[in-house]
């Protein structure tokens, strides 16, 4: 080991000696005492006062004092490194790909590893001259493990980059190989990109991290290359094979890909490499996805779907044009449905049954659902592409023609025969999925008001007749219609169930009262008081003269009520009401369930066998017309004869009379049919009542809206009541127009002065 006070040449021969052993020959080791001698011998130079420097230098200038002690050692480092790096050159021209590859990784890591240990022999030259150099603003001045590098990348890398970029394709060779199905060393690989990386460097802070070397000779040419292999590939696959397995093979690369990252690239590497993979795989095939989407649809091709889906999801816009197709696809696949049930020439529109209607539309919901929940993750953009496409075949489709209540009203309706005893549904016990199914459909309709005033009207007479499957049953649909409307919707609804609540005890409590005051109540009477507001009852159109029979128990009802809530009126709905009488004229009895106007037709044979249709008119008040199909059920139920003819006919002159040796196998008869004309007229009644309900809320809308603006001009108001207002029915610009005329000759809002289309608000 030298003296400290050895000038440079005695000094850097006894350092030279040991750095060449660490970067040639570590692997036989190091003694302790020798790698002590070599730090030892370092340091003394670099604190040694004398100046042992000599006139030339190479990496810096000569420059006097202290600071040449470090920078004699710097100079003959950065020799010993261009003379080693340029032996390791030298053998490198004769190498090609993989052995290429081999040798610079082999070497990179016994030059790194050596660098290492030379790192720290030399600790006090970084600590002190290297770091006041660079502090000093001398940024070509490296720590000796950064000096390594930078040599091996000016003496060895660059220089055989140079030559045909050597290194790079001999990479881009091992790769495509690896995509054509070989088996590489990714280990390799792996190491030649990394020391890439390492040779990247930021010339203001030495332990950041910089990719520059790599972008420039791995990373452009990579993508480049993978742009070429996969355009190529796409080509000649699809000529070849059906888009289907187009897909998955698209799929498998990207996979492949994504792995090659996690495996031997930078992280960095995954966006420009990803992106370019998916815009030559998908966006430049995208056209020939979109024109096989329909295709796969029809067939059911679930998988095709999910990976089409996966694919197209990747690119901008992607998916835009299959959610369309979609949307179209569903309104076919209803419209068809709907088409099938109606036949070709609409004939059956008006025997459609509720239930096949319901059926067929649930069933194309249900299956599109489906493919939009597994094909394409119930992604929202195919959510709005089924409900756009469902709420469009549910409202306009064969059955409903250019009238947008016809789909309201038969949904309606199938949901009156599922809250009906004696429903199939009720007794297995899936009524309440049957009811959200209902719901379902009831979402995408547009004019809900419809649904509402059918839904109350069937409600009604469930109620009335007493056929409800269940108060829990109603009382659940109820629920799902106030959350899907809200409080105001169903407001109607529950009154109706007060109402019954109430009317049960108010029958309890009249029997009560006449069983203290008459005793000759033979009659078992039961009474339903409603509330005109909430129910859709219209009283008889015509006169009705009440049967002496039941006259006692009417006053007595009318007198009760009457004391007990002054100021009511009661307005009796004959139409609606139900009797039970029992025969005492034949042999075997009978209980004969009819209504009240066949009751009171019947009631008059207890005086007289035959009569005529004027006497019975004129007995019952009925008119004669109405009169005529009263009796025509009881003639075909053969409780009355009609001596004229087999088919009974409105002959004034005509007699009818008791059936003397009527028999049925059933005791208790129901007599208690509805007649045509009246199930005729319930639509008309309903449709009528919605047009009337339409123009009140369109006017309570406006003046809502107007004693909040005070003043608006004419569009903005009618943009702003329809906005409102489309939740419960889709109203038209004219009834809007009408409804402001109203409003303004009611003095409810006016014309502002000197403007043609502006109204204020008269408080």
């Amino acid at each position: 080991m030298p003296p400290a006070s050895a000038d440079l040449a005695t000094t850097w021969a006894f350092l030279e000696e040991g750095v060449d052993h660490i970067m040639t020959k570590l692997q036989t080791g190091v003694s302790y005492s020798k790698y002590m001698s070599l730090y030892t011998v370092a340091y003394n130079y670099c604190t040694s006062s004398k100046m042992h420097g000599t006139s030339d230098s190479i990496g810096i200038g000569s420059r006097t004092g202290a600071n040449l002690m470090g920078s004699d050692l710097y100079n003959n480092l950065i020799r010993y490194f261009v003379a080693h790096l340029k032996g390791l050159r030298d053998k490198t021209d004769a190498l090609q790909d993989e052995a290429l590859l081999r040798y610079y990784a082999e070497e990179w890591d016994r030059y790194t590893t050596g660098a290492n240990y030379i790192n720290r022999l030399f600790t006090y030259l970084n600590r002190h001259w290297v770091k006041r150099e660079r502090d000093e603003g001398r940024k070509g001045v490296y720590p000796v493990y950064t000096l390594a590098l930078v040599q091996w990348k000016n003496n060895l890398f660059i220089p055989v980059q140079q030559k045909q970029t050597k290194l790079a394709n001999a990479i881009l060779r091992l790769i495509e190989a690896q995509r054509n199905g070989d088996t590489i060393d990714q280990g390799l690989v792996k190491k030649v990109v990394d020391s890439f990386v390492s040779l990247g460097l930021d010339d203001t802070d030495t332990n950041k991290a910089c990719l520059d070397v790599y972008k420039e000779h791995f990373e452009l040419p990579f993508i480049d290359a993978t742009e070429k292999y996969y355009k190529q590939e796409s080509e000649s696959f699809l000529a070849a094979s059906s888009v289907s397995d187009y897909l998955k093979k698209a799929e498998d690369r990207l996979r492949e890909e994504e792995d090659r990252v996690e495996r031997y690239l930078n992280t960095q590497t995954r966006k420009p490499l990803i992106g370019k993979c998916e815009h030559v795989l998908i966006h430049e095939r995208s056209k020939l996805m979109w024109d096989s989407f329909q295709s796969l649809l029809d067939f059911d091709r679930d998988e095709d779907l999910q990976r089409m889906y996966s694919l197209l999801s990747r690119i901008p816009e992607g998916l835009e044009p299959l959610r369309k197709n979609f949307e179209e696809h569903v309104k076919k696949a209803g419209l068809a449905a709907v088409s099938k049930l109606v036949g070709e020439s609409g004939a059956n529109v008006d025997a459609l049954d509720p239930k096949a209607y319901v059926d067929a539309l649930l069933d194309v919901h249900r299956k599109n659902s489906d493919t939009v929940t597994r094909s394409f993750r119930g992604e929202a953009g195919f959510v709005a592409s089924l409900d756009k496409a469902c709420r469009e075949f549910v409202n306009r489709n064969a059955a409903t023609g250019p009238s947008n209540s016809k789909s309201p009203e038969l949904i309606a309706k199938h949901a009156d025969l599922l809250l009906r005893k004696n429903n199939k549904l009720a007794e297995e016990g899936d009524l309440e999925g049957a009811l959200n199914r209902v719901m379902i459909l009831f979402k995408y309709i547009e004019d809900k008001d419809v649904f509402q005033t059918f839904y109350t009207t069937k409600l009604s007479k469930r109620l009335i007749h007493g056929v409800s499957a269940s108060d829990e049953s109603e009382a659940s649909m109820i629920s799902k219609l106030k959350e899907a409307c809200g409080f105001e919707y169903t407001n109607k609804l529950q009154r109706m169930f007060t109402d019954m609540s109430l009317s049960k005890d108010l029958t309890d409590q009249f029997k009560s009262r006449m069983e203290q005051t008459h005793d000759d109540m033979d009659i078992s009477f039961t009474i339903m008081v409603l509330g005109t507001n909430f129910w859709p009852l219209h009283p008889p159109p015509h006169e009705f003269l009440i049967p002496a029979e039941i006259l006692p128990t009417y006053d007595r009802f009318q007198k009760y009520y009457q004391m007990k809530h002054s100021g009511r009126k009661l307005t009796w709905l004959w139409n609606y009401s139900k009797n039970e009488l029992r025969t005492n004229y034949l042999n075997q009895k009978y209980i004969l369930m009819t209504s009240t106007f066949q009751m009171a037709v019947l009631l008059q044979y207890n005086k007289n066998d035959t009569l005529s249709l004027s006497e019975l008119s004129a007995a019952t008040s009925i008119p004669k017309d109405y009169l005529g199909q009263v009796l025509a059920i009881l003639v075909k139920a053969k409780i009355l004869i009609n001596e004229e003819t087999d088919q009974y006919d409105l002959n004034p002159g005509g007699s009818i009379q008791l059936a003397i040796c009527f028999k049925s196998k059933k005791i208790r008869v129901n007599l208690n049919l509805p007649i045509k004309a009246e199930t005729k007229t319930e639509s008309t009644d309903v449709l009528k009542t919605v047009d009337e309900d339409r123009k009140y809320v369109i006017q309570a809308t406006i003046v809502r809206i107007m004693k909040a603006r005070k003043t608006m001009k004419n569009q903005p108001l009618i943009q702003e009541v329809i906005s409102q207002i489309s939740q419960r029915f889709a109203p038209k610009i004219p009834d809007i127009k009408k409804a402001i005329d109203t409003l303004l000759e009611k003095e409810y809002i006016e014309r502002v002065e000197g403007t043609r289309d502006t109204f204020a608000y008269m408080a």
